[in-house]
Protein backbone atom coordinates (compact mmCIF):
# COMPACT_ATOMS: atom_id res chain seq x y z
CA UNK A 1 0.00 0.00 0.00
CA UNK A 2 1.26 3.47 -0.90
CA UNK A 3 1.98 6.10 1.71
CA UNK A 4 -0.90 8.25 0.41
CA UNK A 5 -3.37 5.49 -0.35
CA UNK A 6 -6.97 6.65 0.06
CA UNK A 7 -6.06 10.34 -0.01
CA UNK A 8 -7.06 13.04 -2.49
CA UNK A 9 -4.58 15.78 -3.41
CA UNK A 10 -5.14 19.13 -5.10
CA UNK A 11 -2.01 20.50 -6.81
CA UNK A 12 -1.83 24.01 -8.26
CA UNK A 13 0.74 24.77 -10.93
CA UNK A 14 0.79 21.07 -11.71
CA UNK A 15 1.48 21.47 -15.41
CA UNK A 16 5.27 21.52 -15.13
CA UNK A 17 8.28 21.61 -12.84
CA UNK A 18 7.89 21.01 -9.13
CA UNK A 19 4.10 20.81 -9.42
CA UNK A 20 4.27 18.07 -12.01
CA UNK A 21 6.91 16.21 -10.06
CA UNK A 22 4.89 16.36 -6.86
CA UNK A 23 1.67 15.31 -8.59
CA UNK A 24 3.39 12.29 -10.08
CA UNK A 25 5.10 11.38 -6.81
CA UNK A 26 1.84 11.54 -4.87
CA UNK A 27 0.12 9.42 -7.49
CA UNK A 28 2.94 6.87 -7.18
CA UNK A 29 2.12 6.68 -3.47
CA UNK A 30 -1.56 6.02 -4.12
CA UNK A 31 -3.19 9.46 -3.98
CA UNK A 32 -5.86 10.53 -6.42
CA UNK A 33 -4.57 13.81 -7.80
CA UNK A 34 -6.54 16.80 -9.01
CA UNK A 35 -4.17 18.94 -11.10
CA UNK A 36 -4.75 22.60 -11.91
CA UNK A 37 -2.79 25.14 -13.94
CA UNK A 38 -3.27 28.08 -16.29
CA UNK A 39 -1.33 25.94 -18.77
CA UNK A 40 -4.00 23.59 -20.03
CA UNK A 41 -1.68 21.58 -22.26
CA UNK A 42 0.87 21.08 -19.49
CA UNK A 43 -1.77 20.13 -16.94
CA UNK A 44 -3.30 17.56 -19.26
CA UNK A 45 0.16 16.14 -19.96
CA UNK A 46 0.71 15.66 -16.23
CA UNK A 47 -2.59 13.79 -15.96
CA UNK A 48 -1.66 11.68 -18.98
CA UNK A 49 1.67 10.71 -17.37
CA UNK A 50 -0.13 9.63 -14.21
CA UNK A 51 -2.89 7.72 -15.99
CA UNK A 52 -0.46 5.96 -18.33
CA UNK A 53 1.31 4.63 -15.27
CA UNK A 54 -1.95 3.40 -13.73
CA UNK A 55 -2.60 6.31 -11.42
CA UNK A 56 -5.77 8.37 -11.05
CA UNK A 57 -5.87 12.07 -11.88
CA UNK A 58 -8.00 14.83 -13.37
CA UNK A 59 -7.23 18.32 -14.64
CA UNK A 60 -9.02 21.65 -14.46
CA UNK A 61 -7.85 25.02 -15.69
CA UNK A 62 -7.27 27.51 -12.90
CA UNK A 63 -5.94 31.01 -12.37
CA UNK A 64 -5.08 31.03 -8.65
CA UNK A 65 -5.79 34.79 -8.52
CA UNK A 66 -9.47 34.15 -9.32
CA UNK A 67 -11.34 33.69 -6.04
CA UNK A 68 -14.49 32.38 -7.68
CA UNK A 69 -12.55 29.71 -9.51
CA UNK A 70 -11.07 28.46 -6.24
CA UNK A 71 -14.49 27.53 -4.94
CA UNK A 72 -15.28 25.75 -8.19
CA UNK A 73 -12.00 23.82 -8.28
CA UNK A 74 -12.32 22.57 -4.71
CA UNK A 75 -15.90 21.45 -5.42
CA UNK A 76 -14.75 19.69 -8.60
CA UNK A 77 -12.00 17.82 -6.74
CA UNK A 78 -14.39 16.71 -4.00
CA UNK A 79 -17.03 15.59 -6.50
CA UNK A 80 -14.47 13.75 -8.61
CA UNK A 81 -12.74 11.85 -5.83
CA UNK A 82 -15.01 12.00 -2.79
CA UNK A 83 -13.05 14.33 -0.55
CA UNK A 84 -9.90 16.40 -0.11
CA UNK A 85 -6.96 15.61 2.15
CA UNK A 86 -3.90 17.32 0.64
CA UNK A 87 -3.43 20.82 -0.76
CA UNK A 88 -0.18 21.69 -2.51
CA UNK A 89 -0.09 25.43 -3.15
CA UNK A 90 2.64 25.39 -5.76
CA UNK A 91 1.68 27.94 -8.44
CA UNK A 92 4.05 30.88 -8.49
CA UNK A 93 6.15 33.26 -10.56
CA UNK A 94 9.41 35.19 -10.17
CA UNK A 95 9.88 38.65 -11.67
CA UNK A 96 13.43 39.92 -11.42
CA UNK A 97 14.07 43.66 -11.22
CA UNK A 98 15.79 46.20 -9.01
CA UNK A 99 13.24 47.82 -6.71
CA UNK A 100 13.79 51.21 -8.35
CA UNK A 101 12.97 49.71 -11.73
CA UNK A 102 10.11 47.36 -10.85
CA UNK A 103 6.66 48.47 -11.91
CA UNK A 104 3.82 48.45 -9.42
CA UNK A 105 1.95 46.23 -11.87
CA UNK A 106 4.71 43.56 -11.72
CA UNK A 107 4.93 43.84 -7.94
CA UNK A 108 1.19 43.35 -7.55
CA UNK A 109 1.01 40.48 -10.06
CA UNK A 110 3.79 38.61 -8.26
CA UNK A 111 2.08 39.13 -4.90
CA UNK A 112 -1.31 38.15 -6.33
CA UNK A 113 -0.07 34.81 -7.64
CA UNK A 114 2.48 33.93 -4.96
CA UNK A 115 0.63 35.19 -1.88
CA UNK A 116 -3.04 35.74 -2.72
CA UNK A 117 -3.13 32.37 -4.48
CA UNK A 118 -1.88 30.61 -1.35
CA UNK A 119 -4.33 32.53 0.85
CA UNK A 120 -7.27 31.63 -1.39
CA UNK A 121 -6.20 28.01 -1.59
CA UNK A 122 -6.20 27.68 2.18
CA UNK A 123 -9.46 29.64 2.54
CA UNK A 124 -11.37 27.32 0.23
CA UNK A 125 -9.61 24.00 0.82
CA UNK A 126 -9.64 23.97 4.62
CA UNK A 127 -13.43 23.52 4.99
CA UNK A 128 -13.40 20.66 2.47
CA UNK A 129 -10.39 19.06 4.14
CA UNK A 130 -12.02 19.34 7.56
CA UNK A 131 -15.14 17.58 6.23
CA UNK A 132 -12.85 14.84 4.88
CA UNK A 133 -11.31 14.23 8.30
CA UNK A 134 -8.31 16.53 8.00
CA UNK A 135 -5.03 16.34 6.15
CA UNK A 136 -2.00 18.34 5.13
CA UNK A 137 -1.38 21.69 3.46
CA UNK A 138 2.03 22.20 1.85
CA UNK A 139 2.79 25.72 0.66
CA UNK A 140 5.73 26.11 -1.70
CA UNK A 141 7.95 28.97 -0.58
CA UNK A 142 11.67 29.22 -1.43
CA UNK A 143 15.08 29.82 0.10
CA UNK A 144 14.19 33.38 -0.89
CA UNK A 145 11.71 33.21 1.99
CA UNK A 146 14.71 33.21 4.35
CA UNK A 147 17.38 35.27 2.61
CA UNK A 148 17.24 38.44 0.55
CA UNK A 149 18.61 38.60 -2.99
CA UNK A 150 19.37 41.70 -5.05
CA UNK A 151 17.07 42.04 -8.01
CA UNK A 152 14.50 39.73 -6.42
CA UNK A 153 12.99 41.96 -3.75
CA UNK A 154 9.42 41.24 -4.83
CA UNK A 155 9.98 37.51 -5.02
CA UNK A 156 11.68 37.45 -1.62
CA UNK A 157 8.84 39.45 -0.09
CA UNK A 158 6.24 37.09 -1.52
CA UNK A 159 8.00 33.92 -0.42
CA UNK A 160 8.68 35.32 3.03
CA UNK A 161 4.98 36.02 3.29
CA UNK A 162 4.16 32.42 2.37
CA UNK A 163 6.50 31.17 5.08
CA UNK A 164 4.89 33.16 7.91
CA UNK A 165 1.37 32.73 6.54
CA UNK A 166 1.89 28.96 6.72
CA UNK A 167 2.79 29.18 10.41
CA UNK A 168 -0.33 31.22 11.15
CA UNK A 169 -2.53 28.73 9.28
CA UNK A 170 -0.95 25.86 11.21
CA UNK A 171 -1.88 27.57 14.48
CA UNK A 172 -5.41 28.37 13.29
CA UNK A 173 -5.99 24.76 12.30
CA UNK A 174 -4.57 23.46 15.57
CA UNK A 175 -6.82 25.85 17.46
CA UNK A 176 -9.81 24.66 15.44
CA UNK A 177 -8.84 21.03 16.12
CA UNK A 178 -9.69 20.12 12.53
CA UNK A 179 -6.78 17.68 12.13
CA UNK A 180 -5.18 19.78 9.38
CA UNK A 181 -1.44 20.43 9.38
CA UNK A 182 0.24 23.22 7.43
CA UNK A 183 3.92 23.54 6.53
CA UNK A 184 6.02 25.37 3.98
CA UNK A 185 8.65 23.83 1.73
CA UNK A 186 11.68 25.81 0.57
CA UNK A 187 13.46 24.74 -2.62
CA UNK A 188 16.88 26.03 -3.56
CA UNK A 189 18.14 25.92 -7.15
CA UNK A 190 16.05 23.29 -8.90
CA UNK A 191 16.37 22.09 -12.50
CA UNK A 192 12.81 22.07 -13.77
CA UNK A 193 12.95 22.22 -17.59
CA UNK A 194 12.65 18.44 -17.99
CA UNK A 195 9.06 18.39 -16.73
CA UNK A 196 7.53 19.74 -19.91
CA UNK A 197 9.57 17.40 -22.11
CA UNK A 198 9.74 13.98 -20.44
CA UNK A 199 7.73 10.88 -21.13
CA UNK A 200 6.86 8.49 -18.33
CA UNK A 201 7.72 4.84 -18.88
CA UNK A 202 4.74 3.08 -17.35
CA UNK A 203 6.86 0.02 -16.51
CA UNK A 204 9.29 2.06 -14.41
CA UNK A 205 7.03 4.89 -13.20
CA UNK A 206 8.94 6.08 -10.12
CA UNK A 207 12.36 5.59 -11.71
CA UNK A 208 11.54 7.08 -15.10
CA UNK A 209 13.24 10.02 -16.75
CA UNK A 210 10.52 12.25 -15.36
CA UNK A 211 12.01 11.78 -11.91
CA UNK A 212 15.60 12.33 -13.01
CA UNK A 213 17.86 15.16 -14.17
CA UNK A 214 16.61 17.75 -16.62
CA UNK A 215 17.60 18.88 -20.07
CA UNK A 216 18.88 22.20 -18.75
CA UNK A 217 20.93 20.60 -15.96
CA UNK A 218 24.16 22.17 -17.19
CA UNK A 219 22.84 25.69 -16.67
CA UNK A 220 21.26 24.92 -13.30
CA UNK A 221 24.30 23.03 -12.08
CA UNK A 222 26.63 25.80 -13.22
CA UNK A 223 24.69 28.25 -11.10
CA UNK A 224 24.51 25.82 -8.20
CA UNK A 225 28.24 25.14 -8.37
CA UNK A 226 28.94 28.65 -7.10
CA UNK A 227 25.94 29.12 -4.79
CA UNK A 228 25.27 25.70 -3.26
CA UNK A 229 27.59 23.77 -0.91
CA UNK A 230 26.68 20.45 -2.56
CA UNK A 231 27.68 22.00 -5.87
CA UNK A 232 24.79 20.73 -7.98
CA UNK A 233 21.21 21.76 -8.62
CA UNK A 234 18.34 19.85 -7.11
CA UNK A 235 15.79 17.99 -9.20
CA UNK A 236 12.00 18.20 -9.00
CA UNK A 237 12.07 14.69 -7.55
CA UNK A 238 13.98 16.05 -4.54
CA UNK A 239 11.19 18.49 -3.78
CA UNK A 240 8.51 15.94 -4.59
CA UNK A 241 9.95 13.56 -1.98
CA UNK A 242 9.61 16.28 0.63
CA UNK A 243 6.04 17.01 -0.41
CA UNK A 244 5.09 13.33 -0.14
CA UNK A 245 6.60 13.15 3.33
CA UNK A 246 4.77 16.25 4.60
CA UNK A 247 1.53 15.04 3.01
CA UNK A 248 1.78 11.58 4.56
CA UNK A 249 0.88 10.32 8.02
CA UNK A 250 4.61 9.98 8.68
CA UNK A 251 4.53 13.74 9.30
CA UNK A 252 1.51 13.59 11.62
CA UNK A 253 3.35 15.53 14.36
CA UNK A 254 4.84 18.17 12.06
CA UNK A 255 3.04 21.48 11.57
CA UNK A 256 3.94 25.13 11.39
CA UNK A 257 7.50 24.57 10.27
CA UNK A 258 9.73 24.73 7.20
CA UNK A 259 11.28 21.94 5.17
CA UNK A 260 14.32 23.36 3.38
CA UNK A 261 15.61 21.40 0.38
CA UNK A 262 18.45 23.52 -0.95
CA UNK A 263 21.74 21.62 -1.08
CA UNK A 264 22.98 23.61 1.90
CA UNK A 265 22.44 27.14 0.54
CA UNK A 266 20.90 28.50 3.73
CA UNK A 267 23.54 26.88 5.94
CA UNK A 268 26.04 29.59 4.98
Amino acid sequence: MGRLEGKVALVTGGGSGIGRGAAIAMAVEGAKVFVTDVDTEGGKETVAHIEKAGGVAQFAGQDVMDEGRWGEVVDLAVKAFGGLHILLNNAGIAIGAQVTEMSLEDWRRQMAINVDGVFLGCKYAIPAMAKSGGGSIVNVSSVAGFNGAPGLSGYCASKGAVRLFSKAIALECAQAQNNIRCNSIHPGIIDTAIWSKSIVDESTFAQSEVMQAGANAVDADTLASVTTPLGVAGRPADIAAGVVFLASDEARYITGTELVIDGGMTAR
